[in-house]
């Protein structure tokens, strides 16, 4: 039988994530008309919708044979539980830098997802890199520390995002969940305080949900399908294709948030901030090369 890294990419698979990559790129433009709601309200509301869409799909589906040993297991809790808080960490500093005009800064963030996971494997997994990766690294590095002029200090959200991103990849490596089960898992050991919060806005006269316009409103009960979808078409399409085109396909999301950045939003892109993403660019070219040329060999 092929693994999912050895047989070629299908014609649906690479749509399923294609689709998936462009909807994830194109989030500013759900996110952006909601910047009047509090970014915490936002995830907050993220959490309970997503619960309430990915369970409707799990009974659909008849997944909770798959939840009821993860039920009973402290190890698979526990792993869920951190993950599920750094996906919220994940969540609240994406929105918050798309509605605080840090579209750019969010972009360069999902940039660097590659490169954290591959210096994740080789700190933590033992995973040895050949000359032309090392320097993809270092490329990358240089291109980051740009960044420190270019937005006139740390560029905090792309850190936050990038660091919370990869460290939940990796746990979530750790479990055996699927993509559907392991995000009702999450959601549900969120939701109880996410739910806490919506609940307290609302005693105090307050919360988007009878008192946001109609279209605000919409927007964040829509949270929890907008969420959901690109996800489960994702997981379709990466069971049809092999690891290294979905890593050349993730650059979708990075670059569709630089393009809105730049000329939709109209972001200063200052030369030194246009230099380094040039330097990461060229760090996710090399690196993007040097492993489709391993995996062909």
């Amino acid at each position: 039988m092929e693994s999912p890294n050895t047989r070629p990419a299908d014609a649906p698979g690479i749509a399923y994530a294609a689709v998936a990559y462009v909807m994830w790129g194109l989030f500013p433009l759900f996110w952006r008309p909601l910047h009047a709601i509090a970014a915490t309200e936002l995830i907050a509301h993220r959490i309970v919708w997503s619960l309430v869409f990915v369970v409707v799909l799990t009974v659909a589906l008849g997944g909770w044979a798959e939840l009821k040993p993860a039920l009973r297991s402290p190890r698979t809790l526990g792993l869920h539980l951190l993950s599920g808080v750094l996906l919220a960490v994940n969540w609240l500093t994406y929105v918050w830098g798309i509605n605080n005009d840090r579209v750019l800064e969010a972009s360069l963030g999902y940039f660097l997802v590659p490169l954290g996971q591959i210096s994740m494997g080789m700190l933590f997994l033992g995973e040895r890199l050949r000359a032309r990766q090392r320097w993809a690294i270092g490329l990358a590095a240089v291109g980051v520390a740009l960044q420190f002029r270019g937005v006139g200090g740390i560029p905090w959200v792309a850190l936050t995002l990038a660091v919370s991103w990869v460290f939940y990849g990796f746990l979530r490596k750790q479990s055996a969940l699927g993509s559907l089960a392991g995000l009702t898992f999450e959601t549900a050991l969120l939701a109880p305080v996410a739910g806490a919060y919506l609940i307290l806005l609302a005693t105090r006269g307050g919360g988007a949900l009878g008192h946001a316009t109609v279209g605000e409103q919409v927007g964040v009960l829509s949270a929890g399908i907008v969420t959901a979808v690109p996800l489960l078409l994702f997981a379709a399409g990466a069971r049809r294709l092999p690891l290294t085109t979905i890593g050349l396909l993730q650059y979708l999301v990075p670059s569709l948030n630089f393009l809105l950045g730049a000329f939709l939003y109209h972001e200063p892109l200052s030369a030194a901030r246009l230099v380094s993403f040039a330097f990461i660019w060229a760090a996710l070219a090399l690196y993007s090369v040097e492993t489709w040329r391993q995996a062909k060999a």
